[in-house]
């Protein structure tokens, strides 16, 4: 972003939070939501209201299997060129997030700096200032140079403290998406044979066994991305900046899960776990996590601890993501096959269980033997 046009934006953010109450329907081909986010504009931005459409260039940036994000370049005569981004939430996802708890944080994440500036609220999405960076890709996250930068910023992110309750809501969330997911109906008869072959009392015995072993580890609580995957984690190379963007899931949670699940996350949206950083990548990660400034300095120690904590809620990560698929499955309009998700998470959580719940279990063995070191490393940042 140039000098003059950051100004522009950071103006706009200087200003009260704008609001409006006009919806734009996500599922729209993009030249109809064009005409809808010039409206958009114009009522926000009452310095933009009286400017021609052609003034208005709206371009497509991504669109996940929930939202779809925007970019709105103005053009004014004798001004400098601005751009902003518009997000627009996925249809019926209100159901599973929180959106209240996302705009009361998201004021002070990006007071933080981290991600764009926050402009404005609307019916059905949010305006942010435009971030010139481009989005990574499943690939590029397992990249040594790339690990080392998101792990450092992820450290700055668990540092921050937002009002409100501290109370980690990992549990509280699977729990809830659990208790929805148990109990859907489909009208389309092959959906509904292949939902009733889940075994929901499965499911449920393994949430109260992984619960109850990860809460041994004393993951240390801190506020959380809890959604880091790639297309949340933008860079701009010129600047060597890391951008973590989207906080819908954000909460206060546990240290392991928020690494676990970006682990998870190097499957990408098609789930190739041959993918998954292998100990080697994950101590990389660590390092940079752990001591930013020093990362050769991390004892193996810490690194080991790190690596049963991270694994261990990985599992949690694959059980969370799954019950989330089944209710998408349910209410999404979203071309997607969110039940077909639903069996990739839940088969490699069943592949990986026995593996990092002996490993767990195996850890917390020796740390009683070594009167009790887990809960002298756990305190790290």
């Amino acid at each position: 972003m140039e000098v003059a046009e950051q100004e522009a934006c950071q103006g706009y953010a200087s200003q009260d939070i704008l609001s409006s109450p006009l919806t734009i329907d996500p599922s729209l081909p993009l030249p109809h939501i064009k005409h809808h986010v010039v409206d958009l504009c114009k009522d926000m931005f009452k310095e933009w209201s009286n400017l021609d459409d052609s003034c208005f260039l709206v371009e497509r940036i991504s669109g996940g299997i929930t939202n779809l994000l925007l970019k709105v370049s103005v053009k004014e005569e004798n001004r400098v060129d601005v751009s902003i981004a518009i997000r627009l939430f996925g249809l019926n996802t209100d159901n599973i997030i929180d959106r209240q708890r996302e705009l009361q944080a998201i004021k002070y994440i990006s007071a933080a700096g981290f991600g764009a500036k926050w402009l404005g609220v609307f019916g059905n999405g949010m305006v942010q200032s435009f971030i010139n960076a481009y989005t990574l890709t499943p690939s590029d996250m397992r990249e040594p140079k790339q690990a080392a930068k998101i792990a450092k910023q992820l450290q700055r992110f668990h540092q921050l403290e937002i009002p409100g309750s501290k109370e980690p809501q990992l549990w509280n969330e699977i729990i809830k998406f659990f208790e929805q997911a148990s109990v859907l109906g489909f009208d389309d008869i092959k959906k509904q044979k292949t939902y009733e072959t889940i075994s929901f009392a499965e499911v449920h015995d393994e949430i109260v066994e992984l619960k109850e072993l990860t809460e041994r580890l004393n993951s240390p609580v801190v506020y959380a991305h809890n959604d880091l995957l790639s297309g949340n984690v933008m860079i701009n190379n010129e600047q060597d900046k890391v951008y973590l963007i989207d906080y819908e899931y954000a909460s206060y949670n546990y240290r392991g899960y928020d690494i676990g699940n970006h682990f998870a996350e190097y499957a990408g949206f098609d789930c190739d776990y041959t993918f998954y950083p292998n100990r080697n990548e994950q101590y990389h990660f660590f390092r940079h996590y752990l001591q930013p400034e020093r990362p050769n300095e991390v004892s193996r120690e810490d690194l080991e601890a790190l690596y049963v904590e991270a694994n261990a809620y990985a599992l949690a990560s694959h059980i969370f993501w799954a019950l989330w698929a089944l209710i998408q499955a349910k209410v999404s309009p979203i071309d997607f096959d969110y039940l077909g998700y639903f069996f990739l998470r839940y088969k490699e959580y069943k592949r990986q269980k026995d593996k990092y719940l002996l490993l767990a279990r195996s850890y917390l063995a020796e740390c009683n033997t070594n009167n009790g070191y887990i809960d002298s490393v756990t305190q790290l940042p």
